[in-house]
């Protein structure tokens, strides 16, 4: 019989983590709680010592205490401050509601990401069950969580294998093939996961001593987003909301699941805040159970994620890729940002428009989709995720001049239309069967295809609060184990 996995496992194995424990105490490792992302200034004197002197992208154990949301944005050197993100005014959106955007950029490897892949494997780390001196970390994904693993391996001083599509930009590969010990390059592009999951089947099967950590049913993915993002929202929206303003919406792309993971979180608080959940319109799986490729680099397609609360999820929104692709340059190119000037964006907000990666702006486009449709007005709040930012696209950029030559004024003029003729197309408000309907989905991807418990799926659907909820309450239980670890390895 299958085993069931309601929740996260946190049976230790205390041989292995006592093992793990003297590995760290000698390679000077210490791990920061989630209470810690959620408020930095519980992270301990000695370790923002070390931080002042450290960049942020640096391999160097201390930056794991920099994955958090309240960065100082800046390149090396930087402490904690407030949540990073932008508020986006009618001026640039053409909507009437607020769009507020969380801002991966300041994370070390430059995105989100890295907190997923944290909320994955520091579980079994600590339990024991992850033994960092003999077992490889294996990290499948479309791009960012990839190097996010690879980056905390690398932090705790053990061994990677990232995979990714061959399609994805070339500054990931650049950098994981400095970060990664062994870096798979599967065939296709963004939508190709499963190329992906058959990668990782002949890697268990090849007898090596490995662990694959896929973002896709890893709940310690979108746990991590329901303890911290979701927290950092709240955070952000406490003085707005104290002045009548209300959260209409949290919107993200399906991706692997994980992001959505904060707005499970906010629904409980906002019970009136709606949940929007976005794709590429080239591969609308969710919305037409579609397939296809598409050039929003950041989210993987074709199926739905396990990790995919689906009874949760209230619209959906695809977003033509060819969007996103043209407001790259616009808010990218100098003859753009020039443009949006003279329209009325703020000099400042103009120059800072590269803290949107692909899928940011995807995600933005979306977000204007979602307040045309619902109505909104200026008392209300919508908030979305930037995932990482033109950091990891600028070879995008080029190919884009190569392939459409020189970015003019009237190019700008024509994109800033597109911009504000943004339309409903493509939007659907889910009724109960709708979401039940994506939910069966996952059958024929996780339970014929990966293996997976059928009864499992079933509780996802017909014991949702008891399944969500008791997954979501272990992070007390995870930092417990966290501070015991560190007690244990006594540096701190």
């Amino acid at each position: 019989m299958k085993k069931e996995r309601t929740v996260i496992d946190l049976r230790v194995n205390a041989t292995i983590r006592d093992k793990t424990v003297n590995y760290c105490r000698e390679k000077m490792i210490t791990l920061p709680t989630f209470a810690m992302m959620n408020d930095p200034q519980k992270v301990p004197g000695k370790i923002k010592d070390q931080l002042r002197h450290i960049d942020l992208w640096e391999v160097h154990p201390a930056n794991l205490y920099r994955i958090c949301w309240k960065n100082d944005p800046q390149q090396s050197g930087g402490l904690f401050g407030g949540v990073n993100c932008r508020v986006l005014p009618p001026e640039l959106t053409g909507c009437r509601a607020t769009i507020v955007v969380l801002v991966g950029r300041w994370f070390p490897t430059g995105a989100h990401k890295v907190g997923a892949t944290f909320g994955c494997l520091v579980p079994r780390l600590v339990t024991g069950q992850f033994d960092p001196q003999e077992t490889k970390a294996v990290w499948p994904s479309t791009g960012n969580y990839c190097r996010g693993g690879a980056y905390i391996s690398a932090l705790l001083a053990c061994r990677a294998v990232a995979i990714l599509p061959e399609g994805m930009s070339q500054e990931r590969f650049e950098w994981l093939r400095n970060i990664a010990g062994e870096v798979i390059a599967t065939p296709g592009s963004e939508s190709n996961v499963k190329e992906i999951f058959d990668k990782c089947w002949e890697l268990r099967k090849s007898g090596e001593n490995l662990q694959i950590f896929n973002q896709f049913d890893e709940l310690g993915n979108p746990l991590w987003h329901f303890a911290v993002t979701a927290q950092a929202i709240e955070e952000i929206l406490q003085s707005s909301l104290s002045v009548g303003k209300r959260l209409a919406g949290y919107v993200a792309s399906s991706g692997s699941g994980g992001t959505l993971g904060a707005g499970y979180y906010l629904k409980q608080r906002f019970p009136r805040a709606k949940l929007v959940v976005g794709e590429a319109l080239q591969c609308p799986t969710l919305m037409y159970n579609g397939f296809g490729s598409h050039r929003i680099e950041g989210i993987g397609d074709k199926h739905v994620p396990w990790v995919h609360d689906c009874k949760e999820t209230d619209f959906l929104i695809a977003v033509d890729d060819a969007v996103p692709m043209r407001l790259l340059r616009l808010f990218n190119e100098a003859s753009g940002r020039r443009a949006l000037v003279s329209e009325g964006v703020s000099e400042e907000l103009a120059a800072e428009l590269d803290f949107l990666g692909i899928s940011g702006i995807g995600n933005l486009v979306a977000a204007i989709k979602f307040a045309k449709y619902s109505e909104l007005t200026e008392e209300d709040i919508v908030v979305t995720i930037a995932t990482d930012s033109m950091q990891l696209y600028g070879s995008r950029l080029e190919e884009l001049s190569k392939e459409h030559g020189p970015y003019t004024a009237a190019d700008a003029q024509r994109d800033i239309e597109l911009l504000k003729s943004t339309a409903i197309d493509h939007v659907k408000e889910l009724t109960y069967y709708d979401r039940k309907a994506i939910h069966n989905l996952k059958y024929f991807t996780w339970v014929e295809q990966q293996g997976r418990d059928v009864n499992e799926l079933n509780q996802q659907w017909y014991q949702h609060d008891l399944y969500w909820n008791k997954t979501f309450a272990q992070v007390e239980k995870i930092d417990a184990l966290i501070e015991d670890f560190n007690d244990r390895v006594g540096l701190l």
